[in-house]
């Protein structure tokens, strides 16, 4: 289905409305030609010196028309904006439920400010679809047929002079102007790279400023800005050519219609009086042709707009919702019973990001208890952190199964998988709101005393109660006025507060102090009492509480075991937690060394 078709089915569900939006447009235009023929036929009988009885049914007429005019044009307003607004709000749902759809790794193929642009301008560009495109040509149809219906009752030869000249405003002048916008299709794409630039530039502005980059990012600003404004005015000179050409052929038709009517009045086929009639009823009707030529204009654009929009609702979500979900398993409050499925289990993933490379997980194969304490560690790339992923199917895996007390996770609604398995990643985004806005995005029916002992496990109770404001205090754009720990703390007391059963922290005490990371690492320790808790990280701290620990590498699981039986058996473990406390003494060292010099 081409461009224009999907785009006018957009109208289907609409039609009632758009009915009623062409009848009051064409209802406005006919008072329009009314006024004006009818103003023009009293002042020629009344010159005639008439009784002025005569004169009443006229005079009334245009004072209806003159009423009518107006009332009409509010009507077919209110009426062709509610229904535009109600289009444009029902596709922007529908193109944000798709964006939501889409797994990270589809989102992440276009940058923030160019699904920006998609989702507000280019949506907003098709306002256009019926208020400049479907309507107006409608109504110009609509109104040749009864200009020219209007002209034989005085004579055929009139009516197909008023509809030739008709034809020549609604076809060839909006022909025109196309052809002077033919470039405007790139619209949409040229703005949507400023916005995109604009974004970029807006969320990266210290680090423009702290490389010395503001020269050599204005110039690009620079450029992309002149890139759409050069359209913008090649626009403009063709609206204003198109115009001009419209107002031309708008005269013309006048002196066409005078031509033909001045040999009908000597032949006495027409009554003189009704000369300036048909003159002003030309120059009426043509108020129906004027919009073609910008609507045919502006039809690049919407056309534009619409492929951008299409391209993300017709993108197939890798991660979809099965077609009869199964029931969510309940996981039990007390320890495994002999025989029962672990309440996380991999079996055979492998997975690959897109486009096609390197697998980052191979072949995975383990199973988390409930409750109980599972930590998996490994090297920078070892395929950590998509594990997490993949266990609340932000993928799926290419290949084996992930199952959630038995049940592959696949058939799952993503909503009740997602509410029985947390995951709070490393770069978790804040929104810009207060402390309570961003925890109640968790759990929206959370009480002040839930948030502040989610808080209190994650380490920022006091941080929260010295705040002048408190929980309402605002963190910023991305959490920009909280430290990078704060941040992250504030992340996982968001996740601690969905009380999920299944809890996975994707490096939780990256950004922490010794001092902060062992108390958040004790305070989590009691927390997963009655849970299954996931940590993820490279930091082999507080591992002999672990219950389990993976050994990743390479995406694949080179060691399991506890922290004792993995020390004794050497490999990567041993490695890594050895070099971790080489680097841990090193530090010491240096700061006895250099408090001893502060001492001397």
């Amino acid at each position: 289905m081409t461009t224009a078709r999907r785009l006018a089915a957009l109208l289907a569900p609409f039609r009632w409305r758009v009915c009623l939006t062409v009848l009051l447009g064409v209802a406005m235009i006919a008072c329009n030609i009314g006024l004006l023929g009818m103003a023009a036929y009293l002042v020629s009988d009344a010159a005639l010196r008439p009784l002025v009885v005569t004169l009443t049914l006229p005079i009334y007429i245009v004072r209806f028309a003159g009423v009518g005019r107006a009332a009409a044009r509010y009507a077919e307003r209110l009426s062709g904006h509610s229904l535009t607004f109600r289009l444009l709000a029902r596709l922007r749902t529908q193109v944000f439920r798709r964006l939501v759809s889409l797994s990270p790794t589809q989102s992440q193929d276009h940058a923030g400010g160019d699904l920006l642009a998609r989702l507000v301008s280019d949506v907003d560009e098709l306002q256009h679809l019926y208020l400049r495109v479907v309507g107006p040509f409608l109504v110009a149809a609509l109104v040749a047929l009864l200009t020219s219906g209007l002209f034989a009752l005085f004579s055929p030869a009139l009516a197909w002079a008023a509809l030739a000249m008709l034809a020549v405003g609604a076809i060839l002048v909006p022909i025109v102007a196309q052809h002077l916008t033919r470039e405007d299709a790139h619209y949409p794409v040229a703005r949507a790279a400023l916005q995109a630039l604009l974004v970029d530039g807006i969320q990266g502005m210290r680090e423009i400023v702290a490389f010395g980059g503001e020269r050599t990012y204005a110039e690009r600003l620079a450029r992309r800005d002149a890139a759409v404004a050069a359209l913008e005015r090649r626009a403009a000179l063709a609206a204003g050519i198109a115009r001009t050409m419209g107002d031309l052929v708008e005269t013309a038709a006048m002196w066409v219609v005078l031509v033909v009517a001045i040999p009908l009045v000597g032949m006495q086929r027409i009554g003189g009086v009704y000369l300036a009639f048909v003159a002003l009823v030309m120059l009426a009707s043509f108020e129906a042709i004027q919009p073609l030529a910008p609507a045919l204009q502006s039809l690049g654009r919407t056309l534009a707009a619409g492929r951008r929009v299409f391209d993300v609702l017709d993108r197939r979500p890798l991660v979809a919702d099965p077609e009869h979900p199964a029931p969510i398993p309940v996981l039990p409050l007390l320890p495994e019973e002999a025989g029962s499925p672990p309440a996380l289990a991999f079996d055979g993933v492998t997975f690959a990001y897109a486009p096609p490379g390197e697998d980052a997980t191979r072949d995975v194969t383990f199973g988390m208890p409930f409750p109980g304490r599972v930590a998996i560690v490994g090297p920078s790339g070892a395929g950590k952190s998509t594990l997490g992923r993949l266990a609340v199917r932000l993928n799926d895996p290419d290949t084996g199964a992930i199952r959630l007390a038995g049940v592959d996770l696949r058939r799952l609604a993503l909503r009740d998988l997602r509410a029985t398995v947390t995951l709070v990643e490393q770069d978790a985004y804040l929104f810009n709101a207060t402390l309570r806005g961003n925890l109640r995005f968790a759990r929206p029916d959370a009480t002040d005393e839930q948030l502040l002992r989610a808080l209190e496990i994650a380490q920022l109770g006091d941080f929260v109660r010295n705040l002048p404001e408190g929980l309402d205090t605002w963190v910023g754009e991305q959490g920009l006025r909280l430290s990078g720990g704060e941040r992250q703390r504030l992340a996982i007391a968001r996740g601690l507060l969905a009380e999920a059963p299944v809890l996975i922290l994707d490096e939780p005490t990256a950004n922490l102090d010794p001092v902060t990371e062992a108390a958040l690492l004790a305070a989590l320790d009691d927390y997963a009492r009655h849970r299954t808790l996931v940590i993820i990280t490279h930091r082999l701290v507080r591992m002999g509480r672990m219950d389990q620990i993976l050994v990743l590498d390479g995406g694949r699981i080179v060691a399991r075991g506890t922290h004792d039986q993995l020390l004794a058996a050497g490999g990567l473990y041993r490695r890594l937690y050895e070099t971790q406390n080489d680097v841990f003494s090193l530090a010491n060292a240096d700061a006895g060394t250099s408090a001893a010099v502060q001492t001397a």
